[in-house]
């Protein structure tokens, strides 16, 4: 693998807390995407907007109304995420698919192909542009745009189970599954929507626990601990 695409929960960003960031954390994830870095990997980064605002919690609120602002919680957390790669000594641009005035650069592939092999770490922000797409399907749709070899998912938990670990304690964790299974079983890995473009587009998936130590660096060094999602 030499291009990833690395998913970023919100909940995970946001650590004990549960909302808004955990700085160490975020400073954690910094320090290993900048050792890939300097291994020659190319990364991209999306990530969920959760630690801010997860979907429609109020009737009173317009599904499309609350998903662009689920979208613009993303914004704010891969500015400030990319901020924190940049303390840690990486370049970074982020990429919206609406204007943001001068916040982010407008995404095209040619520009975010053309950041990554300038050696940028780029990220993903805004979703798709469009309510009723999760940041799972924005994720899946620009892997598959910039020919990513592989999506890696830092969750907060370690895999994808049969049930779910937090309600059941007997739940077991697959070390390997397909993407067919995972739509088959209608297991949470990622939103359907998303499983089935995977599939289409045969795009691989590594399901991993981002608080578990170096956790990105392992995955890509061959030592995973998590799910790995075929195609």
């Amino acid at each position: 693998m030499k291009r990833v695409l690395l998913k970023l929960s919100g909940e995970a960003l946001a650590g004990d807390k549960k909302t808004g960031f955990d700085e160490a954390t975020c400073i954690g994830v910094a320090q290993q995407v900048r050792k890939l870095t300097e291994e020659g990997y190319q990364i991209a980064v999306v990530t969920g907007g959760g630690n801010f605002w997860r979907g429609r919690t109020s009737e009173t609120i317009d599904r499309t109304k609350a998903d662009q602002i689920g979208m613009l919680a993303t914004v704010m957390n891969c500015i400030y995420v990319s901020e924190i790669f940049r303390y840690a000594g990486m370049k970074t641009e982020v990429f919206t698919p609406f204007v943001c005035g001068a916040f982010t650069s407008l995404f095209s592939k040619d520009a975010a192909v053309a950041a990554l092999e300038e050696g940028k770490v780029i990220f993903f922000a805004g979703g798709t542009g469009h309510p009723y797409f999760s940041t799972d399907t924005g994720a899946v749709l620009r892997a598959v745009e910039i020919e990513a070899d592989a999506m890696l998912l830092a969750k907060a938990i370690d895999g994808i189970y049969d049930s779910d670990p937090k309600v059941n304690p007997e739940a077991k964790k697959y070390d390997e599954i397909s993407i067919q299974e995972v739509i088959d079983r209608k297991l949470a890995a990622v939103d359907l929507t998303a499983s089935i473009l995977c599939m289409e587009n045969r795009m691989p998936m590594l399901v991993f626990g981002l608080n578990e130590e170096e956790s990105i660096v392992r995955t890509m060094s061959g030592s995973f601990t998590g799910t790995k999602v075929t195609v």
